[in-house]
This record gives structure tokens, sequence and C-alpha cells, in this order.
């Protein structure tokens, strides 16, 4: 891929941001001459634009033949779909898993939907990963915001 490709696709889609179910379900789209994504409000007037998100949630149901699973965080539940096209994503694919799922956000009401791009099973320290959740979605969107 040559430099110029490549910077125009970097600049195209920001890293992922992690989020909370419960702040997706209310964002606001962008204005359509600002580009693609939300906008969400972490606290005390700031904002912050996502269209990549990196969601962490526990599998309540799998839906295979809908290509499709519903998550539930702290906050409340949201759909990833795509999950049959996830390289190395058949571990994630059954219910009780803790999950991460990094995609695209599809829609944000009534439910938050988001088009995965990656998976992970971290079912094997679930206790600590949701523990420290919420800690890191606050810590980065303080960052960036």
């Amino acid at each position: 891929m040559n430099n110029t490709l490549k910077t125009t696709v970097d600049r195209k889609r920001p890293p992922p941001v992690k989020v909370l179910s419960g702040q997706l379900r209310t964002a606001v789209s962008r204005p359509a001459d600002s580009g693609e994504g939300y906008v969400i409000r972490p606290g005390r007037g700031r904002s912050l634009q996502v269209s990549l998100v990196w969601m962490q949630g526990t599998v309540l149901e799998v839906q295979l033949d809908r290509n499709t699973l519903l998550l539930m965080d702290e906050t409340g539940t949201f759909a990833v779909q795509g999950v049959n096209n996830i390289p190395k994503g058949k571990p994630c694919l059954s219910q009780g898993k803790y999950v991460m799922v990094m995609g695209v956000i599809q829609a944000v009401s009534p439910e938050p939907v988001i088009r995965a791009v990656k998976m992970a099973d971290l079912s094997a320290l679930t206790a600590l990963h949701r523990r420290m959740w919420k800690l890191e979605v606050e810590d980065l969107q303080q960052v960036l915001a």
C-alpha cells in the first residue's frame, strides 16, 4: 500500500473508543457534513466523537443463523452483528462468555448495534475484566474528551 493511500485510510478510521452500551443509547448522530459516527457525552459538558468502538460484556444470546450476538454490560444490552465472519471468533460464540468486541456503530437506538471487526474471549479472567472495565472506559474518555 502506498503511503498516500495508507494515510487517507488511517485518517478515516480513528482508533476505537471504549464505551458502555448506556452511553451509545444516548448518543446523537454527527452532523452530515462532519462525517460518519456519533457523539457521546462522557460527562460534565464534554463530548466525544465515536464511530469505531471497543465494548465488553457477557454473551446472553447467540443467533448464528442471524450472524448476531446479544451482549450485556453493566449499563444494558447491545447487539453485535457479523460474528460468523470474525477470524478466531468462534470461542466467543457461547452463552455466558465474557468477551471484548471491537466494531463499527450501526445503530444506537432503541438498542446499540455494532458490526464486529474483532472479538476476543476474556472469560479466563472474567472477574478482573468486569471490575476494571468501567474504570478503563472512564480513564480513556477523560484523556480523549
